[in-house]
C-alpha cells in the first residue's frame, strides 16, 4: 500500500508515542492566572517551546524516521521546512547516524539555519517568494534515492504530532480538567489533523479550533469551502513557520471532518501575545508559535467560561527580531 493512502488513527498517535517515548520531551501543561483572567476562563499551555529543537516538529520527524529501513537510512532523508521541521528532521537523522538534506528559503530566520547545520544537515536554499520548494526538492529525491520526510503531508508526521494532544489531555486530567476546546496554532494542518484525530475519540467533546496569520489563513478557508484554497506566497509576514501555500491532500480531510472553527489573527495580536508570554510565562515563543495564544488574548476566540488548551508550537526566533517586538509590544 503506498503510504499515502494510509488511514491517520488514533491507533496510529498511540503507537507513534511509545515510538517517540524516551527520545521526544513529555513538555509541561502549564497555568498561569493572568492569561486566565485575560480569558475568561481556564487555558492550559501545552508549552511545546521546550521540545527538543524548540518545537513539535520533533515528533513527527523522529515518528517517520524511526519507521525508515536500514536501506532507506542509508541512502539519507529529503525535507523541506522554513526551519522548524528542517531542524526535528536533521536531529532525528543524526540520532539514526544518516545523511539528510534541507531544502530552506533563503530568509528563513538565522536562528533556525545555524541549528539545522549543527545537526549536520545539508542545506540547499531557494526563495520562497517565486520558487516552489517541492519542484526542487523531488529531483533531488530521485536522484538520490532519499527518503522523503514532508513537513506536514505524510502519515507518519501527522500520526507523530498527534502525541501533543494526547499528553495534553492525559495531563490536564490528572489537573482535573475536561477540555472544552482546544486552540492549534495552524499552517499546512498537520499538527492540527493529528491532534485532532486523537481527540476525537479520547476526548470527543473537545471543539478543535485553529488560528492562523493574517494573509495566511487559507486552512480555514480550504475548511469552510469544501477545497483547497492558497495563499499569495508573495507576501511577508512575520509567522514563516506557518505561512504555507495550502493545507494537505491528507491533513485537509481530516480538518474538514474534525476542526470546529477557526480564526485570523494579525502581526500587532501576535506580537502583544509574545510579550505576554515572554513577561508572564517566562518563556521565548515564536511568531508562528504565538497564533493560538494571540487568539485567546485578542478574545478573537471567546474562552469565557471554558476550559481550553492551547499550543505554544514553537520558539525559534531571531534575537533582532523579538527585541523589536517587545520594543513595540512591550
Amino acid at each position: 500500500m503506498d503510504i499515502n493512502e494510509k488511514v491517520v488513527t488514533a491507533d496510529g498517535v498511540r503507537s507513534a508515542a511509545k515510538r517517540i517515548a524516551g527520545h521526544a520531551l513529555r513538555t509541561p501543561l502549564m497555568e498561569n492566572e493572568f492569561l486566565n483572567d485575560a480569558a475568561g476562563g481556564r487555558v492550559l499551555i501545552k508549552a511545546e517551546v521546550l521540545q527538543h529543537c524548540g518545537s513539535f516538529k520533533y515528533r513527527g520527524a523522529f515518528n517517520l524516521i524511526s519507521q525508515l529501513s536500514d536501506g532507506e537510512r542509508k541512502k539519507g532523508v529529503l525535507a523541506w521546512s522554513s526551519g522548524n521541521h528542517a531542524q526535528g528532521v536533521a536531529r532525528a537523522a543524526r540520532y539514526f547516524d544518516m545523511p539528510a538534506t534541507i531544502v530552506m528559503p533563503t530568509d528563513a530566520p538565522a536562528l533556525k539555519v545555524e541549528k539545522v547545520r549543527a545537526f549536520g544537515a545539508e542545506i540547499i536554499e531557494y526563495d520562497r517568494y517565486s520558487e516552489d520548494r517541492e519542484a526542487i526538492a523531488r529531483p533531488i529525491q530521485e536522484e538520490r534515492g532519499m527518503a522523503l520526510a514532508p513537513s506536514y503531508d505524510h502519515p507518519h508526521i501527522i500520526e507523530g504530532q498527534g502525541t501533543l494532544a494526547l499528553e495534553t489531555v492525559e495531563d490536564a486530567r490528572a489537573l482535573g480538567a475536561d477540555l472544552d476546546a482546544f486552540v492549534i496554532c495552524c499552517g499546512g494542518g498537520g499538527l492540527t489533523s493529528g491532534c485532532a484525530t486523537i481527540l476525537d475519540e479520547v476526548s470527543p467533546r473537545t471543539d478543535v479550533w485553529i488560528s492562523e496569520p493574517e494573509g495566511f489563513d487559507e486552512a480555514w478557508a480550504s475548511i469552510r469551502d469544501g477545497e483547497r484554497r492558497h495563499a499569495d506566497i508573495t507576501q511577508r509576514t512575520i509567522c514563516d513557520a506557518i505561512a504555507t501555500p495550502t493545507p494537505g491532500k491528507l491533513t485537509l480531510p481530516i480538518m474538514q471532518r474534525l476542526v470546529k472553527g477557526g480564526v485570523t489573527v494579525t502581526e500587532d495580536d501576535v506580537g502583544r501575545a509574545m510579550v505576554f508570554a515572554f513577561k508572564h510565562l517566562k518563556l521565548v515563543v515564536e511568531p508562528g508559535g504565538a497564533v493560538a495564544l494571540a487568539a485567546i488574548l485578542s478574545q478573537k476566540f471567546d474562552g469565557r467560561g471554558k476550559t481550553t488548551a492551547i499550543t505554544l508550537s514553537g520558539g525559534n526566533v531571531d534575537p533582532p527580531l523579538f527585541a523589536s517586538i517587545l520594543e513595540q509590544h512591550g
